[in-house]
């Protein structure tokens, strides 16, 4: 059925409304994280009523989760980018390595927002990302490099499989860039050792991990 005008303004004015909270919302996670976030906050930087953030956002777990969508949605593509440049599994996924690594140091706030404060969960189905789109899922894009490998036979295709062997790169590339964040490079605690030695040495441990583990026999 053909939407009216009327329908239409309304659907625009809802969107921008939309928008405008979603960007209040990310200035109070630069400011102080999550807890700086409240509905009734929001609403007023934002010159709305509560009303009109609850139409919108029905509580703050969706709040929170379309928030991190822009996020989520610009690291997704920043390592389908530096994949696409490799045709084989391997380098891809050094490729996207990196690439994760480079987002978390170039955005800390947003990266410690999304992927190091626990924060409450809306449903997937809310969410401004589409859950398990590789197209925009960081995870998805991820596991799709990791099948891509486990097709070739080097290691094993069982999706479990593919599923520990994605979350556990992805663990050891999040634990990189989380220290990099938190202790920073002045940080006497450790001693120094250069960057791109460590993160290449990280990734190539983890990778011949996998292969030694997951390889099929």
């Amino acid at each position: 059925m053909t939407q009216s005008v009327k329908e239409l303004r309304k659907q625009r004015e809802a969107e921008q409304r939309r928008k405008s909270i979603i960007k209040v919302v990310r200035k109070l996670i630069k400011k102080g994280g999550l807890g700086e976030i409240s509905l009734r906050k929001v609403a007023e930087l934002a010159g709305y009523s509560t009303t009109v953030v609850y139409s919108l956002f029905e509580d703050k777990a969706m709040l929170i989760s379309q928030a991190m969508g822009e996020d989520l949605l610009e690291l997704t593509n920043a390592m389908r980018r530096a994949s696409e440049a490799h045709s084989k599994p391997l380098d891809r996924l050094r490729a996207m390595g990196r690439a994760y690594v480079d987002f978390g140091l170039k955005h800390p706030d947003e990266y410690a927002f999304v992927f190091m404060q626990k924060r409450p969960h809306a449903a997937n189905e809310v969410a401004q990302v589409q859950h398990g789109d590789p197209a925009e899922d960081p995870y998805a894009f991820s596991r799709t490099l990791f099948a891509q490998w486990a097709a070739t036979g080097e290691v094993s295709s069982v999706d479990t499989d593919v599923d520990l062997m994605t979350q556990i790169y992805w663990e050891g590339i999040h634990g990189f860039t989380a220290r990099q964040l938190v202790m920073g490079p002045d940080d006497p605690w450790f001693p120094e050792v250069p960057n791109e030695r460590h993160l290449s040495t990280l990734i190539e441990v983890l990778l011949t991990g996998l292969v030694r583990h997951f390889a099929v026999r």
